[in-house]
């Protein structure tokens, strides 16, 4: 079950201020303290993303990682296919095939 953090409106309870609770999905949000009975606020709570760090796990993931080369010249070193393997933004035909990447 995913873990909800609410905080006080005024003065906390025994609880704290910010407090965790542990809640089904599809739960209401609460609206007052189960401690104190007094009105609370759900907080968006940060969240941690692990992403790939190897070139050849974010081409695997479906990543473009471009690097600066020259002035106005990216390496794409994730390139796959036809994509072209450096990215000249003078030339837009150049510019790495996104579309291509993206998926529902």
């Amino acid at each position: 079950m995913p873990v909800y953090e609410y905080e006080h409106a005024e003065k906390g309870c025994s609880l704290g201020k910010q407090f965790e609770i542990t809640q089904s999905i599809s739960s209401e949000k609460l609206k007052t303290c189960p401690n104190c009975g007094k009105e609370i606020k759900r907080l968006i709570s940060l969240v941690a993303v692990s992403t790939p760090t190897t070139t050849s796990a974010l081409k695997n993931h479906g990543f473009t990682k471009l690097v600066k080369r020259d002035d106005g010249v990216y390496e794409n070193v994730t390139a796959t296919g036809k994509e072209s393997r450096y990215w000249d933004v003078n030339k837009p035909g150049t510019m790495p095939d996104i579309k291509s990447k993206i998926r529902d």
